[in-house]
């Protein structure tokens, strides 16, 4: 496990950006937090350091958006499903194929369906009396399971370690 400061969207997105350089065909990343907590500025910064020129917005209602750049994006948000067999209509495992990679906000809700292979990252407000309290101030705690994301462990602390300097100058 992981744990990384961010203090504004623009270091979110850096930070995620730095995940996305060692992403590859076939990754997952789900990503958990309150509303607002910045999944979505998350993902945003994910798809730009992919090469998406798209406007990368939240799918709550349209369930799945797809862009393109190095890898496809598969871009999903499950806050409204209501059941976990409502994933099975999403085709995750077909999503997973070729060369994409998915992120699913709201990921924690449906981890029974998920396959046994992604990082995942929760993202929330720091406690009001922390050193980096702020409107803007997130903590990221990355959590990787299963053997994909646990080969890239180093080289991902690492990646973060220097998004968060750069960022900080």
């Amino acid at each position: 496990m992981e744990i990384v400061a961010s203090h504004s969207p623009a270091a979110t997105q850096a930070i995620a950006a730095a995940v996305a350089e060692l992403a590859g065909p076939g990754d997952l990343v789900i990503l958990c937090g309150d509303l607002g907590a910045g999944k979505t500025a998350f993902t945003q910064g994910f798809g730009a350091a992919l090469g998406v020129t798209d406007r990368i917005t939240s799918p709550t209602f349209t369930i799945h958006s797809v862009y393109e750049g190095r890898l496809t994006l598969n871009h999903l948000d499950v806050y409204r499903f209501d059941q976990i067999e409502e994933v099975a209509d999403l085709g995750l495992f077909e999503l997973l194929d070729g060369d994409t990679v998915t992120v699913i906000e709201w990921g924690d809700t449906i981890i029974a369906a998920l396959p046994p292979d992604y990082l995942e990252i929760s993202i929330g407000f720091p406690a009001p009396d922390a050193p980096e309290a702020g409107d803007d101030a997130r903590v990221l705690t990355f959590r990787f399971v299963g053997s994909k994301w646990s080969a890239r462990e180093n080289g991902l602390v690492t990646a973060l370690s220097v998004a968060v300097e750069e960022v900080a100058c």
